[in-house]
């Protein structure tokens, strides 16, 4: 039970399409961070968030590479320290990224909302959710195993939502720097493949958590069979 070739095999898909969608990632990212831009990414977030009337928003540094997020409970915006000063498309279109997460949290974006209260699911959902999959299987008990794959739907539950989020969240983004001004259409060009370059890896999370559901629940029939 702590490896089966046969999990391999059901998420071989989503593991490949999370190894080609960092490579694009990486790939988009470097190359964008070659091209200067009017405004680093702070401030690119900041003409951003005035804006949309959200000047209660701060905007701080994270330690770290690719850390960047919006914290909703603080209304804050956190960009790594390379996004955070420079001013180059890549820093513009990721800062821009999470400012449109601030634009949603602003006007109660449903999904958002949802996938806020899933996290805790979720959460639970890795952790204990899948320890009860582990000893339900050891200890032949069925009952445990399906409590255990009851939870870890929570996982699964909260990636199908924050799809939608994401990719609002990047078209949010991308209206407000064409309305702005802040990046013409060339530069628009730039800034999109890094940003459907990050979308391509919520994508393979979220099929990597559908495919290890299907795996836990063919165990729990098959085991059921037996």
């Amino acid at each position: 039970m702590f490896f089966d070739p046969k999990y391999l095999l059901f998420v071989a898909p989503a593991i490949l399409l999370a190894l080609w969608a960092q490579f694009r990632v990486r790939s988009a990212y470097a190359a964008a961070m070659q091209v200067r831009a009017p405004l680093s990414g702070a401030a690119a977030a900041r003409h951003i968030l005035d804006s949309a009337g959200l000047h209660q928003v701060q905007i701080e540094t994270v330690a770290g590479h690719m850390t960047d997020h919006y914290d909703p409970r603080d209304k804050v915006l956190r960009l790594s320290s390379d996004v955070y000063r420079s001013p180059t498309l890549a820093a513009v279109g990721i800062a821009s990224h999470e400012a449109g997460h601030a634009m949603q949290d602003a006007v109660a974006y449903a999904p958002l909302a949802i996938r806020n209260a899933a996290v805790p699911l979720a959460n639970f959902g890795a952790g204990p959710g899948i320890l009860m999959i582990v000893l339900g299987a050891v200890f032949a008990l069925p009952a445990i195993v399906f409590i255990g794959i009851a939870l870890f739907g929570g996982v699964v539950f909260f990636q199908l939502v924050n799809l939608p989020v994401e990719f609002d969240a990047s078209n949010r983004a991308k209206r407000q720097l064409v309305e702005l001004g802040i990046c013409d259409r060339e530069q628009m060009q730039t800034v999109t493949s890094v940003l459907n370059a990050a979308a391509w890896t919520y994508v393979a999370a979220t099929l990597q958590s559908v495919l290890t559901l299907l795996y836990y629940l063919h165990i729990f029939s098959g085991s059921n069979r037996d």
